[in-house]
């Protein structure tokens, strides 16, 4: 199995590629998808191979071709489902954000414990009670949960989303969360990130 970081690449080679095919470029070396990305030729090379894909020397890669080898690789053909929890300002800029973003990986129910919210469809996607969670993760069949909730409440709202089936949590919370090892964790910390740009900014 590719671990998390070989997996963070493909995405972001996606996007690039994505960016070039609406510039109307049809191919791509590695050194300049490399260069894009910030990583070296060598890296593209290792995980364009490790999907199975190889390119042309003369011409390099296929664009068109590599998004959809990636695409084929990352996305479940069936598609997935997600769910977010916590509908404050981060959660409807992650709503709009993601709309319509991509065709395989859907936010299909939203989560809140604000009873204005509850029934209204935000952004396009329908808020429930949090309370309601269990059973709408199940009906219908979501594996992914995204937290945009205070930290004292995280860990509550995580295991409540795993007992219902979920196998993957990006966390926006400022909390680790404890699960198990059949559950993958992203944690998303803002605050930590931007502390990491403000020293650099002050000491560079």
């Amino acid at each position: 199995m590719i671990s998390g970081k070989p997996i963070g690449r493909l995405s972001l080679y996606r996007r690039l590629l994505n960016g070039l095919m609406h510039e109307g470029v049809q191919s791509v070396y590695s050194h300049d998808l490399a260069a894009r990305a910030g990583v070296t030729a060598a890296q593209v090379r290792r995980d364009i191979m490790n999907i199975g894909y190889s390119g042309n020397p003369n011409r390099g890669y296929d664009v068109r071709m590599l998004v959809e080898s990636i695409s084929n690789f990352l996305d479940d053909p069936d598609g997935q489902n997600v769910a977010l929890v916590g509908v404050g300002n981060l959660g409807r800029a992650i709503l709009a954000f993601f709309s319509g973003r991509r065709p395989k990986l859907s936010i299909v129910a939203a989560f809140d414990s604000d009873p204005e919210k509850f029934g209204r469809v935000i952004r396009g996607c329908r808020c429930y009670s949090i309370d309601q969670a269990p059973e709408v993760i199940r009906e219908l069949n979501i594996k992914i949960a995204t937290l945009c909730v205070p930290a004292n409440v995280a860990q509550e709202i995580a295991d409540l989303c795993i007992r219902a089936g979920v196998k993957g949590i990006l966390n926006f919370a400022p909390v680790p969360l404890h699960v198990s090892g059949s559950v993958y964790v992203e944690d998303i910390d803002m605050t930590m990130s931007i502390e990491k740009v403000a020293y650099f900014a002050r000491t560079n």
